[in-house]
């Protein structure tokens, strides 16, 4: 038909986007005057756009009768299509303001003390060093309160500890890490037991430097002091990462921390026997929402990092790296 040969012509020759974007809200509402209050212009403006429209395609879209707005076989055959133009449009846009963003913006990470300590730093540098202009904003906390913040759509991303305990939100993770627990004591001091490794069993009555109370780590360690039949004793509680590994340096006691700290330390390290002391540390994100490029790309730079020979070494015995899902 000629007025589809036209619809063809026209769209490499003149129509505009706002005419589509006008005819389309027309045949959805049917309705001019509600049309154009949608789109917030004069009603009049609407019309003669569509009008204008219509002369370009040399053809009629709409039939108009007083109360009842109707689209003709030639508006039926321009809607999928400008439907699917403004569709695509939109999708360019978003691709090209993310691609802008990656120049300027922030990326929001969640993550517990321990790996403020020792792995995320190096991801951060990474990633700057990659993408200078992203601001970067690092929220510090437990997992429970990390999944909280995360699920209140105020983090990005979160590294937490996992299986959570108790309920909850609908969280996309990826497991990263099987890490390591260690006792950590003062190279200063005589080391907590002779043998090489360290049970349970053998915190009981040995002095332990604790972290406050919404530290994983803190609880980890007291559950697993329960279940071996002891409540484990404290020298020292309530403090942060680097406050612990101070008492601890300073003699103070001993305190179970992550494999990867205790390789910074400079303290004593000495493993668990078995493979009950070990943590997993997983990415999770909000499952309704997809992560913004710049905390894709943030994503990337950690999985990189810890594909990363250097990383590799810096592993203590015991701890492994995970088979991370695809993007």
């Amino acid at each position: 038909m000629v007025w589809l040969e036209s619809i063809e012509h026209a769209y490499h020759a003149c129509v505009r986007l706002q005419q589509l974007r006008y005819f389309a809200t027309v045949a959805d509402t049917r309705h001019f005057t509600r049309a154009a209050e949608i789109l917030h212009v004069a009603q009049p403006s609407l019309s003669q756009q569509i009008r204008t429209l219509e002369r370009e395609l040399g053809a009629e879209l709409f039939h108009r009768a007083r109360g009842n707005i109707a689209l003709t076989d030639a508006g039926e055959a321009l809607l999928p299509l400008a439907r699917q133009i403004l569709a695509d449009t939109e999708t360019a846009r978003r691709e090209v303001q993310e691609v802008a963003q990656l120049r300027r913006g922030r990326v929001r990470l969640g993550a517990p003390p321990s790996l403020c300590a020792s792995l995320v730093p190096d991801v951060l540098r990474r990633f700057h060093d990659e993408f200078p202009g992203i601001e970067l904003v690092v929220d510090e906390g437990g997992s429970q309160d990390l999944v909280r913040t995360l699920a209140a759509g105020e983090l990005d991303l979160a590294l937490i500890i996992t299986p959570l305990a108790g309920q909850a939100p609908a969280l996309a993770t990826t497991e990263l890490l099987r890490e390591e627990l260690v006792v950590a004591s003062s190279p200063a001091s005589p080391p907590p037991v002779r043998r090489r490794h360290i049970r349970v069993e053998d915190l009981r009555d040995q002095p332990l430097v604790m972290f406050r109370r919404g530290y994983d780590l803190r609880e980890f360690t007291t559950s697993a002091c329960r279940a071996a039949g002891f409540e484990p004793a404290f020298s020292v509680e309530g403090g942060e990462m680097d406050a612990v590994l101070g008492f601890v340096r300073a003699g103070l006691g001993i305190a179970v921390i992550p494999g990867m700290v205790a390789a910074r330390s400079g303290l004593r390290a000495t493993p668990f026997a078995g493979h009950d002391m070990r943590r997993t540390i997983s990415l999770a994100h909000r499952k309704d929402v997809a992560p913004p490029r710049a905390a894709r790309e943030l994503r990337r730079v950690l999985l990189e990092h810890l594909r990363s020979p250097r990383v590799g070494q810096e592993l203590t015995p015991g701890t492994r790296l995970l088979p991370a899902a695809p993007e």
